[in-house]
């Protein structure tokens, strides 16, 4: 696998789509692995979660013969996997299934696991796409985008924890694999021992993002001790894009496992140290597949227009980029994470970063978004902002020079409540994703929310007891 070039300029170059030939993948996959004894089939829920089930080999190829089923509720688990019954997805409908087809390219070994194999589904209902499946959501947005002309080039980039999984028990601070060092600064930003401490593990996930087609580039460690950073080549495929970030985000957390560790993408889990992100980079490609925002004049306007359009969705959005009661510790004054919707050249303090770099490779870096976001949903959300700016001939406030936290402007939700409410009165939202699904995710969260509101804290405890 390749790393970025040695003078730090982002490879854009666009990774080939997969090609396969009249035969069943399953057929050709099965003659080249008959070792293999199971395959999992592996749903993403709106909270970017693995679900499905193990079939025997004697099973598989019906997969590709579209008799898989799994309930339509899976999109309606709160994160601990329970039902919520409010969203009105279970019984109160039949708990009905869905048709899950398996999603092309995904068919890969899982290193970690002995003999077996897994591949990526995905739903629909009555012969039309599941619009309650995230990934459905996004190639919605890409529908819109391409109407409009143009083919989002997309890249991911995921920061993670790595702890000491024997001090990661419930209630216990967690304890980064690199120590904390002494004195007045704990980091050790783009530090190479930290990568040398752990390069066994790291060794691990990219083997095992070779063999599953997952096309892993640069790997560096981050602001704070035992925290790394993995980014992904730009796709011309979006939906592939996000394919590639949940498929990663899985051989993470396996060969971290397997090495001892617990990898966490928890958007804040040290308060006094930086948080995890998911950083998203998007280019739009002519029909003739130039990069629409490299020419001079007409490529700047319409990059100005979809940050524009970025920029003003954001807060209706903001439950879709920081899903998690968590998530909003990280939104924090001076932490690399943005607190209002602002945008800049070469600017890391802002929402909407334009990197450096020349005219062919411009495009525009989505900073807000928690490791923890589902990067389908992210992705959709994005999408349809760039597609409102375009379509409106948006205009964004003057981008931001400096530090953008010393400026004033319309801020982000501070709390899962607000941003909760943001998203259910959203016209936006209502407009983009339907008033189904606002209504779904909406509840979900709030059934979330409430679990984090009606416990007593430990410091309650220490405080007035």
């Amino acid at each position: 696998m390749n790393l970025k070039p040695a003078d730090g300029q982002p490879d854009l170059s666009i990774v080939a789509p997969f090609s396969h030939s009249s035969s069943s993948p399953w057929e050709e996959f099965s003659v080249r692995n008959r070792s293999v004894e199971r395959l999992e089939v592996i749903l993403h829920d709106t909270h970017g979660i693995a679900r499905g089930k193990w079939l025997p080999v004697s099973s598989a190829a019906k997969v590709w013969s579209g008799f898989v089923c799994l309930p339509r509720s899976i999109f309606a688990l709160d994160i601990w996997g329970r039902e919520v019954t409010e969203t009105g997805l279970h019984l109160d409908c039949g708990d009905v299934d869905g048709v899950c087809s398996p999603i092309a390219g995904s068919l890969a070994l899982a290193p970690w696991s002995n003999a077996t194999a897994q591949v990526l589904l995905t739903m629909s209902t009555g012969g039309e796409p599941c619009l309650f499946d995230p990934r459905q959501l996004a190639a919605q947005a890409l529908s819109r985008l391409a109407a409009l002309g143009f083919t989002p080039v997309v890249a991911f980039e995921l920061e993670f924890y790595l702890f000491h999984e024997a001090k990661a028990e419930l209630g216990v601070q967690p304890q980064p694999v690199a120590p904390i060092l002494s004195g007045p600064v704990a980091q050790n930003m783009y530090g190479l021992d930290d990568l040398d401490a752990v390069e066994p593990f790291l060794h691990a996930v990219r083997e095992a993002a070779t063999v599953q087609n997952v096309a892993a580039d640069s790997i560096l460690s981050e602001a704070a001790p035992g925290q790394f950073e993995i980014n992904l080549k730009h796709q011309k495929d979006a939906l592939r894009a996000a394919d590639e970030a949940v498929l990663l985000k899985r051989i993470i957390i396996q060969c971290a496992r397997k090495a001892g560790f617990k990898a966490s993408f928890m958007p804040k889990p040290l308060l006094d140290q930086a948080g995890s992100g998911m950083h998203i980079h998007v280019s739009l490609a002519t029909k003739t597949g130039e990069n629409a925002f490299a020419p001079e004049g007409t490529g700047e306007r319409l990059l100005e227009r979809a940050v524009a359009g970025t920029l003003a969705s954001m807060p209706d959005y903001a439950l879709m980029f920081a899903p998690s009661f968590n998530g909003f510790r990280r939104i924090a004054p001076n932490s690399y994470a943005p607190t209002w919707p602002s945008w800049g050249h070469d600017n890391r303090s802002v929402a909407v970063r334009i990197p450096a770099g020349d005219r062919s490779n411009r495009r525009l870096e989505h900073r807000i978004s928690g490791a923890d976001a589902n990067p389908y949903l992210a992705l959709a959300a994005l999408l349809h902002g760039i597609c409102d700016g375009i379509e409106q001939g948006a205009a964004p406030p003057p981008p931001v020079i400096g530090n953008a936290y010393g400026y004033e402007g319309e801020q982000l939700p501070t709390s899962m409540r607000q941003a909760i409410n943001g998203f259910s009165q959203s016209e936006k939202v209502r407009k983009n994703f339907g008033p189904s699904y606002q209504d779904m995710l909406a509840k979900l969260k709030k059934v979330e929310l409430g679990e984090f509101e009606n416990r007593v804290s430990d410091l309650e405890y220490q405080s007035y007891l």
